[in-house]
């Protein structure tokens, strides 16, 4: 596998990446899931993708216990997730503070890990300025 840094965060990226929206976002099966997880794993893929949203969440809690169950090392992963559509409250979606750092420690809890390397908005967000 082929790997480059991303952008110029000093991260080195698999050129391949999995995504879990439509590789596994909608069926969340385990088995599958850990079978195409595991596969791209053992084909190189070191970088892999998430949000918040994808399946309401079970997405995140997929991915994270398929890694936990086959033991990789949080430290050769790139995981990233994307963070907006949280939830149906007034302040669970957006790009504010508030949803930004909630978002963000929903995501952690469900992946059952204590950081991701990056987090993307999931789309712009009108009515939240990009300085606050």
């Amino acid at each position: 596998m082929e790997y480059r840094f991303l952008g110029n965060s000093g991260l080195k990226v698999s050129v391949l990446s999995i995504g879990g929206w439509l590789t596994y976002g909608g069926t969340m099966d385990q088995d599958p899931t850990a079978k195409c997880l595991k596969a791209a794993y053992d084909a190189g893929i070191n970088f892999f993708d998430t949000a918040e949203a994808y399946a309401d969440g079970n997405s995140e809690i997929l991915m994270g216990k398929v890694i936990k169950e086959f033991g990789w090392k949080r430290s050769d992963l790139v995981i990233s997730t994307k963070i907006y559509w949280g939830g149906k409250g007034p302040n669970d979606k957006g790009l504010s503070r508030k949803h930004i750092i909630e978002g963000t420690n929903a995501s952690l809890a469900r992946l059952q890990m204590d950081y991701v390397d990056l987090i993307y908005a999931h789309r712009p967000d009108n009515f939240t300025p990009v300085s606050s």
